[in-house]
């Protein structure tokens, strides 16, 4: 029953029935990794609160109306939408809705009565905030709806030479230590090593709950810094590049045997006894798609053909993901983190103490050498990133949905 007929004790209550469609009023207790007002602290770059809360309440009315209109079924941006989840909070908002429009209907035909509704309206739209809150949550969350439990890092030289080399060991280091800040396991897929202690390429396979702390690392990473071997003290610039690629199960990914081409040779490299004594080493080329994988890091052969599966999975379900040119997908990938494979994504300069994320506002950090260990600094960093990025990802469904309000 509506308060304001609580309170009001009229005689001609049914007729005012007619108008109301109860809610039960209750608190909306939320959890939310983005409300409101964390939307006016993190996009004040973007837009104004004001026009930005606008913008969300307008496209939040855009779709509760398809899904009370049931048109919502002819719509692709629905694929944002899993109606599983969705259907009792969009039903609660729509009845939410109608309520506080009967309520400014009531004001209208009674001057007495509209102190009363404005009362109960302002009752109703806080729990419409709130409620709102939550979709915005979980629409942000349905983009990004797959979950893995493994993922593999690559880290690649770029340019510099051998101290591109030697900052590959630094990244990788440094990864090893952020993986065991996170108690993930990991376990080395391959490596390519040089004499001065360098790597060309390594890729480590990294498993555990916290896998996702790791999304927003792949990009260009840019080293400024004087080399060992420099003579006359001048900084050199070096690159490396990293990515970070979801592990797809055997049912997401599948993969024909009759389409792979193994290979077995002796591996090659400092390894102990079984190098050069044991064709451990497995090269598989998946004729297809003519992707190439390998890895010798092991004694035994099945545990490399193991290993190189499970990288060629990943290759191919990058592959797939790449093709997909629909909204929905180049979303899914930004919030994945693969969009940034060819981005400067951050800068360590070793002579100014400092590190800085060139996708952030005011993401320079300093203390180098602890951020380097790969613990607290490195996952606040991967906290910021998350919340710019989901924050960015919001303004793009909104962008999107305003497009189809037009």
């Amino acid at each position: 029953m509506s308060l304001l007929i609580r309170r009001c004790r009229f005689d001609n209550y049914w007729r005012y029935m007619k108008l109301l469609n109860p809610v039960k009023i209750r608190e909306l207790h939320v959890s939310s990794l983005i409300n409101l007002k964390t939307v006016r602290n993190l996009c004040n770059s973007h837009a104004s609160p004001n026009i930005l809360d606008d913008r969300i309440r307008r496209c939040l009315d855009y779709v509760a109306n398809e899904y009370k209109n049931k048109s919502w079924e002819n719509n692709n941006f629905f694929e944002f939408i899993d109606l599983n989840i969705f259907d009792r909070l969009l039903n609660e908002r729509v009845h939410l809705v109608e309520n506080i429009q009967n309520l400014q209907d009531l004001a209208k035909q009674d001057v007495e009565m509209k102190k009363l509704a404005e009362e109960e309206e302002a009752l109703y739209k806080e729990q419409l905030s709130k409620l709102d809150e939550r979709l915005l949550d979980n629409i942000l969350t349905n983009i990004c709806k797959e979950s893995y439990d493994s993922i593999i890092v690559e880290i690649t030289a770029g340019v510099g030479g051998q101290e591109a080399m030697l900052f590959v060991r630094d990244l990788y280091d440094m990864y090893l230590g952020y993986a065991e800040y996170l108690d993930l396991t990991y376990e080395v897929i391959d490596m390519e090593t040089n004499d001065n202690n360098g790597i060309r390429h390594v890729s480590v396979m990294m498993s555990g709950d916290e896998t996702c702390k790791l999304q927003y690392e792949g990009g260009v990473h840019r080293v400024q810094r004087v080399p060992a071997t420099e003579k006359l003290g001048r900084v050199h610039t070096s690159t490396a590049s990293v990515a970070i690629l979801p592990a797809p199960s055997k049912v997401q990914i599948t993969i024909n045997e009759k389409d792979l081409k193994i290979e077995t040779k002796r591996a090659s490299g400092a390894g102990g006894q079984h190098v050069n004594t044991t064709d451990s080493a497995v090269r598989i080329v998946h004729l297809p798609s003519g992707l190439s994988v390998s890895c010798q890091v092991h004694r035994s052969q099945n545990k490399n053909k193991e290993m190189a599966m499970t990288k060629l999975r990943s290759l191919l379900y990058e592959q797939q993901l790449n093709k997909q040119t629909t909204f929905i997908s180049e979303l899914r990938q930004k919030q994945m983190g693969m969009k940034f494979r060819n981005e400067k994504v951050r800068t360590y300069n070793y002579n100014q103490d400092r590190v800085t994320d060139h996708r952030l506002q005011n993401g320079t950090l300093y203390n180098l050498p602890e951020f380097m260990q790969g613990g607290v600094a490195l996952e606040k960093l991967e906290e910021r990133l998350h919340k710019d990025i989901q924050m960015k990802t919001l303004l793009e469904v909104i962008n999107k949905l305003e497009t189809q309000l037009k």
